[in-house]
């Protein structure tokens, strides 16, 4: 079980990375989404993944950390309004630059100082 899940976080990681480093605004957005699931997927399991047992200690001999999920909740609520702003600020650039390129064109840089004109 443990195999598995480590893997789908490294496969996770590994396309959220891939994605992240692409051209265009969008697979960035999906990039960072994936990521925010990977890493809420290793807070989860990194309390120790028990089936059918308590998440508080009720007097049990045995029970589940409640403080990974009590992260990971918290992880759900800041990966969703850090993709809002990002998509707000996806849609704002295009708007402004009239493209979905994450970098800027080149005919808006000047060739000596390389700064933007």
């Amino acid at each position: 079980m443990e195999l598995i899940v480590s893997s789908a976080i490294g496969f996770m990681t590994a396309a959220a990375v891939y994605l992240i480093l692409q051209k265009r605004t969008f697979p960035i957005v999906v990039g960072l989404t994936l990521l925010s699931y990977a890493v809420n997927i290793f807070l989860f399991s990194s309390g120790r993944l028990v089936v059918n047992q308590p998440p508080i200690i009720t007097g049990a001999e045995s029970y589940t950390d409640p403080l990974p999920q009590a992260l990971v909740l918290t992880a759900i609520v800041i990966s969703f309004g850090m993709t809002a702003l990002i998509v707000v600020l996806a849609i704002r650039g295009f708007l402004e630059t009239a493209t979905d390129t994450a970098d800027l064109p080149e005919d808006e840089w000047d060739d000596e100082t390389e700064t933007r004109s």
